[in-house]
């Protein structure tokens, strides 16, 4: 049903707490299953230095979220602009149709992020 490298990411997740002194500090949710994405991210000379995350979900949640604060980690908001849903999900080695919504849901949480880091310029 889910991939091993889904597994891993939700077994072992990366970058989960908060960062008390971040730049910058979003939420997410999707209405329809509950789901709620967190976001903490701290910049420095235009790049993401340090991110990190809480989710309250299912366990594509946690795993999109854990694979998300990776992808982002040292990068440029211009290089974020353009991620995916579905570069999540093969990132993640694939989602099940019906947990498609918890990449959505880091896609969301992103732009997020990307739109309070324009602001806080």
């Amino acid at each position: 049903m889910y991939s091993a490298t889904l597994l891993e990411h939700f077994n072992h997740p990366r970058n989960v707490g908060e960062i008390p002194d971040s730049s910058v500090v979003v939420e997410a949710s999707n209405p329809v299953c509950g789901d709620l994405m967190k976001l903490w991210a701290t910049v420095h000379d235009g790049k993401i230095q340090s991110v990190k995350f809480k989710a309250a979900g299912c366990v594509p949640s946690v795993a999109c979220g854990s694979w998300l604060t990776e992808a982002i980690l040292s990068k440029s908001p211009a290089e974020l602009s353009a991620l995916t849903s579905g570069e999540i999900e093969a990132g993640l080695g694939g989602l099940p149709p019906a947990s498609r919504h918890a990449a959505v849901l880091a896609v969301d949480a992103l732009k997020r992020l990307l739109e309070q880091i324009r602001k806080s310029k």
